[in-house]
């Protein structure tokens, strides 16, 4: 049986801590599919087709960068209830990454949720490299309106996109 994964968020924008856990999730299953949720409710700064090509772009130029080789990564859009989308696609393992001790609590509570809905469906828990930890998408968007420098934070296609859209 094939082991498929999904890495779900919002990625507005997509940071290098986002890239981090996605490669690392990619080797523990068959095929990784990273889940953009439209999520309109947080007031996206990109639209969720802009977030998923921005997204499908730094995997790509990352991929290229990187020697070791990765599992298979698709990304796709989805604006239904989770635990829906991972039963569309064949999920066995949905992944979860962590930056502090404050993202456990939020993390812990909709696992068990998504267990009650769906207990075949594990949730792993991958925490973020250390240079990643402090790292938050809000934080860039902050950093990124007040004209600060993000070029550290997310892949460079991302920095010209985020310009482009703040003209």
């Amino acid at each position: 049986m094939k082991r498929i994964a999904l890495y779900p968020g919002t990625f507005d924008p997509v940071t290098n801590g986002h890239l981090d856990i996605i490669y690392r999730a990619s080797s523990l299953c068959d095929l990784l599919i990273v889940g953009v949720a439209e999520n309109i409710g947080k007031n996206p700064f990109f639209n969720v087709s802009k977030r998923k090509s921005l997204l499908e772009d730094s995997i790509k130029i990352k991929s290229e960068n990187k020697s070791r080789n990765f599992g298979e990564i698709k990304v796709k859009s989805f604006n239904n209830l989770l635990i829906d989308f991972a039963r569309l696609n064949s999920v066995t393992m949905i992944i979860r990454g962590l930056r502090a001790v404050s993202d456990f609590d939020y993390e812990f509570q909709m696992a068990g949720m998504n267990a009650r809905l769906a207990s075949d469906i594990e949730t792993v828990f991958l925490t973020a490299s250390e240079r990643h930890q402090f790292v938050a998408s809000r934080f860039v968007k902050e950093i990124a309106l007040l004209d600060g420098d993000i070029s550290s934070f997310v892949p460079e296609n991302v920095v010209k996109a985020i310009e482009v859209k703040k003209k």
